[in-house]
């Protein structure tokens, strides 16, 4: 009988706290964070960027452990027929593929493999932690859209919203990338604010859509979880009808988050971090942003922050 593996995938734009939850969430018994793991053949077998244990991913027990249960070891697969496959599916103009299977054979075979694939790998992952339910931070849209479509996965997605001003403040700064190895240092892709806040709306948009398509979908706001980190964990996994132990939710109201004994593929730096950090809401935005800037983003999401909640508190 076909293992079938609990996925919680959390969903949104970047820079919207996606790190933090998982990192919240895996520490939790009974789940395992992962990081982004849409990248693991990108990030991973390709690039062989660092785990967020320190350890390139070549040498990281853990992930050499997944990939000798899911597929024999990583070297019995070519990473760019992967990578090919990954380009073909999650292509974002080929979403609507994904919603109408039977009617597009050549990219239904693409999706099938694919699918084939990734339900093998989060099983390997549920095996080799322990844990019953795995949870993915990728975020993006069309990867959920996929993950739709793997037999073998049972998905969950928390939709992850975050204040569209803050989260263009923060894809304006310059981030470093610590998990890229070299000579010179690698830094996270930059955007405008006006680029921000179009991609902000897209994104959320698409969750908005996933829920309307019958996904089991939850909306969490960065700012109520950063407040209040045991209620909202604790809500938003049980509406996706996942079990929670009393104990562990009970340690998040200490307000810190230690990642130290967790192996994640790509996102925020702070899942480098070692030790616990203290929980708190990242507002610079409030008293930093330019007010052009600000208006920038008001203008093109307004809507949607409406629509969450955020200009009816006065924000």
């Amino acid at each position: 009988m076909t293992r079938v593996t609990p996925v919680v995938y959390i969903g949104g734009w970047g820079r919207s706290g996606s790190t933090l939850l998982a990192t919240q969430i895996g520490s939790l018994r009974g789940y395992v964070s992962v990081g982004e793991l849409r990248y693991i053949w990108q990030a991973g077998v390709d690039a062989d960027e660092l785990c967020s244990c320190g350890e390139p991913f070549s040498t990281c027990p853990f992930w050499q452990e997944v990939g000798r249960i899911a597929y024999g070891g990583w070297d019995t697969l070519d990473p760019e027929e992967v990578l090919t496959l990954e380009a073909t599916v999650l292509r974002h103009r080929n979403v609507p593929k994904l919603l109408f299977p039977g009617r597009f054979p050549e990219h239904d075979e693409a999706v099938r493999r694919y699918a084939e694939l990734t339900g093998r790998l989060y099983a390997a992952i549920a095996e080799a932690s322990g844990a019953g339910t795995v949870v993915d931070s990728t975020k993006n849209p069309p990867y959920a859209y996929f993950l739709r479509r793997v037999p073998d996965v049972q998905l969950g997605v928390v939709h992850l919203v975050r204040d569209s001003r803050g989260a263009a403040f923060s894809w304006a700064k310059k981030m470093l990338r610590p998990e890229v190895q070299g000579e010179q240092p690698a830094y996270f892709e930059e955007f405008s604010p006006l680029k921000a806040a179009v991609r902000w709306s897209e994104c959320n948009l698409s969750f908005d859509l996933l829920r309307r398509l019958g996904t089991p979908l939850v909306r969490l706001r960065y700012e109520s979880l950063v407040q209040a980190p045991r209620r909202e964990v604790e809500r938003v996994l049980g509406a996706l009808g996942a079990t929670t132990d009393e104990a562990d939710l009970a340690a998040l109201d200490e307000g810190t988050v230690d990642a130290a004994d967790q192996h994640t593929i790509r996102g925020n730096p702070i899942r480098f971090a070692r030790g616990a950090q203290w929980v708190k809401a990242d507002e610079a935005w409030r008293t930093q942003m330019a007010r052009g800037q600000r208006g920038i983003v008001l203008l093109v999401t307004w809507p949607l922050l409406l629509r969450y909640g955020y200009l009816r508190d006065g924000a």
